[in-house]
Parts: structure tokens; C-alpha cells; sequence
């Protein structure tokens, strides 16, 4: 390999990471500053919200919502297509797979002239992207090691704002063009990240843990020390493919399937894990995030009242200021922790909520849109901190080995299955409960801080496996917080879990 230790991380990050979590904030905002352009709604009137009012609004409302949210459907197909693929074919491969798929789908909403195709084509760049959600984050965090696992993986974070503030600049500098240029152009320009991915996924190393996983442990080896720097022979790349192979060892009565953690012999507390993440990815979409990144040129221009051209200045300002405030993250999450993180940010959000609720219940009312348009972006401040990558970093540290893209998979289809209520259901709230929309998302944020003290235990600078070994080892569910708290902390802590006593037994 060309490449060794942190190069070849740094090339992970830059060609593989990047684009594909740039695509990721990208597509997820595209459409919706695009809306309420004269040239967007002459091709689609099926879904003009700009240009009707009452009963018409209202359904266009609705359909608005479900073209929009479409591309969230589809990520939700392609995250849970790699519960399989990802073991299946490996972590490259699925990347590689929703690169072309991707590719096909921007195609087809690029060069729409009928809202079938361009709902279509949404669908299946939300395959493409949801292969990127969900296999992305598993490769990555299986290659990096423990003390910087934190700060690669929310990186992601990083790059979905940064497709975010990418979106909304574009589309406003492309607002004043003519003609359908206006959004055809912003739709068909990620081409460029999805060329990067698709010629890049080769030329790095598979994830060591996946290769051990299908009993190539040569390559494993290989791959491990790569990523590290170190000769292949040295005695840490030794200890740590033993540590891995004894985890999967422990695990060898596993059928594979997510299906074993309804078993009366659940040893590895599959059920309470999978619990944990899915939990982490309803509380990522249901905080509000979305709401404020899909629909921010929406909120400040039909319900503030704002004209249009300071309407989206101040959505991609609020987008910038959220790519910004997410670098806090980066330096956080391995210092401060996962829990820590998690919870100071959904108390921030909770708080900014019930703040939007009160400020917008006022109608016509200057300084409270001006009050209404400050909480945004203060909300854009608490959202990042823990809720832009760090739920994905969680999800694949909690999960064990063998069932780890599985669980990944799965937790980040539901990720995307309410990030698809939150971006359908929304027109339709705003356009007719408006303020008390805000109030539920309130209450689901003051929800997270409570959840994850009694409930998530840390997993900063621990290893992988022992990681597993907590949830093996603790006496009840309710000291596997305390007991992850007093875990030694390193990247060579690869002790070998204990046995249960029918694990024993049968040996």
C-alpha cells in the first residue's frame, strides 16, 4: 500500500468520508430552497405553495412534502439493504454500490421535466446515499483507532453541515439566473463527490474487523497495520487481531442475525444495544434538526414574513453558523465525552424550542421574528454538538462485531424513517398549527439528557471490544452505565470477556 498510518487515514477522511457526507447534507436540503422559485413551480405546479392559497395550498402542501421527503424513503431502503450487503459483500463494496446507484439517481432528478421522474429519481439517490449513511461511519470506525475514533467519525457531522451551507449559497447565488438553471444546475453538481468516491473506494484498505469477521486474517492483518503504520508483525497488530478474534469466538453461538436478541440466552444484551441506537437516531431526527436545515428559507420567508432574497441570505447564514459551531464537536467529543456532549445538547435544543414556539405564536410581529430568527440560530448552535455525527460515531460503538454493519443499518434506517416524517409531515404543520408544531419537538428534546444518564454508557477511548465486554460482563442493565464509567481507558485494553456460565457449561 502507498500509503501508511495517518496518510492513509487522512486519504479515508478526504476521499471517502468527505464527498460522501458532503452528498449526504447536500441532497437532504436540496430541494427544499428550491420550492418556492417561479422557474421550479412553472415545471411542477403540483406542488406550488408559492403562488396558491386555502384549499389548493393546502394539498400542494401535502405533495410538496412527500416529493421532498421521497429521497428520505429511499435512504431508508438503501440503510437497511446494508444489514445484509455490509457483511455480505464488505465495507468497500457497499460504498462503491451506492456510488453508482447515486449517480443514477441525480441523473434522473437533474433532467426532470415530470414530477414522476423527479420523485423517482429521488428515491433512488436516497438508496445511494442511504448505502453511504449507513456503511460509511462502520468502515470508518472499525479502522480508526480508539483515542481518535471520536474526532474521524464526527467528521461526518462536519461534512453533512458543510453540504448544508454548500446547498444554500448555491442555490441562492443560482436564484437570479434564468430559466430552469436555477435548480437544475444546484441538483446536477454533486456529480463531482460522487465521481470522487466512486474512483476512490479502491485504493483504500478493507476494515480489519470485517476481514477477520470472514476468516481472512492475513489481510486483516495487512489492513490493520496500514491504517496504524506499524510492520505487520509488530505486537500490537497481534494482541489486537487476538482480541478481535476472541470477541467473535465468544459470539460464535451467534446465528448472525439481529433475530438472537429476543433469545432467553442473550449473553451480549444485543436487545438493550439495539435499543440504545435506535433511541439515539429517533432523538437525531425528532429534536428538530431537520426541520430548521430542510425548511429554514421556508420558516423565515412564508412564516416570519420575510421577502424572499433575505429569506434564504438568512438560511445559508444559519447553515454557515451550524457548519461552524459543529468544529465545537470535533474538539469535544473526545474530551468532554459522548454522554456529556449528548446531553448539553439536548438541553440547548429543548430550550431553544419552546423559545421558537413563544416567539412565533406573535403574528406580524417584528421584534418577535427577529427574536424567532436568533433562536434558529442558537438553535443551530446546540444541534451540532451532539447530534451531527456523534449518533452515528455511537451506534458503531455499541454494536458488536459480528452484528455491527446489522445494527448500524438498521438503527440508520430509522434515522431516516423519521427524518422522512419530520420533512413530510412539516409543510403541513407549519401551514396549520404553526407555533405549537415547535412544542412537540420541545418536549423530545428535554427527553435526551434523561435517556442518556440512566441509560448510555461511555464509550470514549475504550477499545472496541471492551466495549463489549461491559455489556457481557455487567450484573443487570442498570450497572452497565456505572461499570462503563470505571472501564480502563487505552487503545491495547483488549481483554478477552468472560464466558457465561451456560457458555461454559456447554464448552
Amino acid at each position: 500500500m502507498l500509503l501508511q498510518g495517518r496518510p492513509l487515514r487522512l486519504a479515508q477522511v478526504f476521499l471517502i468520508v468527505v464527498p460522501a457526507f458532503i452528498l449526504f447534507g447536500y441532497n437532504q436540503a436540496g430541494v427544499g430552497p428550491l420550492t418556492t422559485l417561479q422557474s421550479w413551480v412553472h415545471v411542477f405546479p403540483e406542488i406550488d405553495t408559492t403562488n396558491t392559497a386555502g384549499a389548493v395550498k393546502a394539498h400542494n402542501s401535502t405533495s410538496m412534502g412527500a416529493v421532498v421527503a421521497s429521497f428520505q424513503l429511499g435512504a431508508l431502503i438503501g440503510a437497511l439493504s446494508c444489514s445484509f450487503l455490509g457483511d455480505w459483500i464488505g465495507r468497500r463494496k457497499t460504498v462503491f454500490l451506492g456510488a453508482i446507484i447515486s449517480i443514477i439517481g441525480q441523473v434522473l432528478q437533474a433532467t426532470a421535466y415530470q414530477i414522476i421522474q423527479f420523485t423517482v429519481g429521488r428515491v433512488v439517490l436516497g438508496i445511494g446515499i442511504g448505502f453511504f449513511s449507513a456503511a460509511v461511519p462502520v468502515w470508518q470506525s472499525e479502522c480508526t483507532s480508539a483515542k481518535h475514533r471520536g474526532q474521524h467519525v464526527i467528521v461526518d457531522g462536519i461534512c453533512i453541515c458543510l453540504g448544508y451551507v454548500l446547498c444554500n449559497w448555491i442555490d441562492f447565488g443560482l436564484s437570479k439566473a434564468s430559466g430552469t438553471v436555477q435548480w437544475r444546475i444546484p441538483l446536477a453538481i454533486t456529480f463531482f463527490f460522487e465521481l470522487v468516491v466512486l474512483c476512490s473506494v479502491f485504493l483504500l484498505p478493507e476494515s480489519p474487523r470485517w476481514l477477520v469477521h470472514v476468516n481472512r486474517i492475513d489481510e486483516a492483518t495487512t489492513s490493520l497495520a496500514a491504517y496504524k503504520g506499524v510492520p505487520s508483525d509488530a505486537e500490537e497488530i497481534r494482541m489486537e487481531i487476538a482480541g478481535i478474534e476472541s470477541s467473535l469466538e465468544l459470539s460464535s453461538h451467534s446465528t448472525g442475525s439481529l433475530t438472537e436478541m429476543f433469545s432467553k440466552k442473550d449473553h451480549d444484551r444485543l436487545l438493550y444495544r439495539f435499543c440504545l441506537c435506535m433511541g439515539l437516531q429517533f432523538f437525531q431526527q425528532m429534536c428538530g434538526g431537520n426541520l430548521i436545515s430542510v425548511y429554514a428559507s421556508t420558516i423565515f420567508e412564508q412564516n416570519l414574513g420575510m421577502n424572499s432574497d433575505l429569506a434564504r441570505i438568512l438560511s445559508s447564514c444559519a447553515m454557515t453558523w451550524k457548519f461552524l459551531c459543529s468544529f465545537i464537536a470535533f474538539f469535544a467529543i473526545d474530551r468532554l465525552g459522548r454522554r456529556v456532549i449528548f446531553m448539553i445538547s439536548g438541553t440547548g435544543m429543548s430550550l431553544c424550542m419552546i423559545a421558537l414556539a413563544i416567539t412565533n405564536s406573535f403574528d406580524q410581529n417584528h421584534a418577535a421574528s427577529i427574536a424567532s430568527a436568533l433562536f434558529i440560530f442558537l438553535f443551530n448552535s446546540f444541534y451540532p454538538f451532539g447530534f451531527l455525527g456523534g449518533n452515528f460515531l455511537y451506534c458503531t460503538e455499541v454494536a458488536p462485531v459480528h452484528l455491527r454493519a446489522a445494527m448500524a443499518s438498521i438503527s440508520t434506517a430509522n434515522h431516516w424513517l423519521w427524518n422522512f416524517v419530520v420533512v413530510m409531515v412539516t409543510p403541513v404543520a407549519l401551514n396549520t398549527i404553526s407555533y405549537q408544531y415547535y412544542i412537540m419537538y420541545a418536549v423530545i428534546s428535554a427527553c435526551i439528557p434523561i435517556a442518556v444518564y440512566l441509560f448510555y454508557p461511555e464509550t470514549m477511548n475504550r477499545n472496541l471490544e471492551a466495549i463489549n465486554t461491559v455489556f457481557r460482563e455487567a450484573p443487570s442493565p442498570w450497572q452497565i452505565v456505572s461499570m462503563a464509567r470505571h472501564l480502563p481507558q487505552g487503545e491495547l485494553d483488549t481483554r478477552v470477556p468472560k464466558p457465561s456460565i451456560d457458555e461454559r457449561e456447554n464448552v
